[in-house]
């Protein structure tokens, strides 16, 4: 991030956001572990709180706790990370009413901004600037029932579908939808195995001999740091 980029985000937003707060858990600097953008340098904005209990959630840490601060505060902290690219994340980040200010407040600041979203809430509030990264529930989550599907109309080509699986009654189900909505079309789509349960070299041979017009994802935090928060 420039140096002008960087101080334009210490610079106070307008006053009508200046009374909002939002509860984050961390913000950090790392790697993109996922999406298309796996293996840049990104600050992970991590807001507190999530109405889902999926199976495989790796972050139930965030579900809790946290710490109240004003979106100039977190403004500020971003700033001094100095990388371009911001992914705020959870728990699941549209919970908390202000996290839709703070999205279009990173984008005015020139940060290249993805949201990572379960789907169970509304997405059609995000502002277009923003890359809405959109986790369909697949059944082995257990929260299939709260998939929001008007979510997947609203897609764009800078947007991003992610299906976690947890085995091949997973992987049937999210080929299924993959074909019956032409997903791909919409956006690139992502099958993620789901770590520990799901061997990715397994769901790599099942795409190929089917063929499928998806990219295989592999959380690579995780091979780098493990489960350490933070990372």
């Amino acid at each position: 991030m420039s140096v002008s980029a960087t101080a334009a985000l210490a610079v106070a937003p307008d006053a009508s956001w200046r009374a909002l707060r939002v509860r984050v858990t961390e913000i950090f600097l790392s790697l993109q572990g996922e999406t298309s953008r796996v293996g840049l340098p990104t600050v992970f904005v991590r807001l507190t709180g999530c109405p889902l209990r999926c199976g495989y959630c790796d972050t139930a840490y965030a579900f809790h706790g946290g710490d109240s601060l004003s979106i100039d505060a977190v403004l500020l902290r971003v700033g001094e990370l100095a990388v371009p690219r911001v992914t705020v994340t959870g728990g699941e980040p549209l919970a908390q009413k202000a996290c839709l200010p703070l999205l279009e407040l990173l984008c005015d600041r020139g940060c290249d901004v993805s949201l990572e979203t379960s789907g169970a809430i509304d997405i059609a509030p995000v502002d277009p600037r923003v890359s809405r990264i959109v986790d369909v529930k697949t059944p082995g989550s257990g929260e299939v029932a709260r998939n929001l599907w008007p979510n997947l109309d609203l897609l764009r080509r800078h947007d991003e579908l992610k299906f976690v699986l947890c085995d091949r009654a997973d992987y049937e189900w999210a080929r299924a939808l993959l074909t019956e909505r032409a997903l791909d079309a919409r956006c690139p789509v992502l099958f993620s195995p789901s770590h520990g349960q799901l061997e990715p070299r397994l769901l790599a041979e099942w795409i190929l001999e089917d063929r499928l017009p998806v990219r295989l994802q592999i959380q690579i935090h995780k091979l780098l740091w493990g489960e350490q928060p933070g990372h």
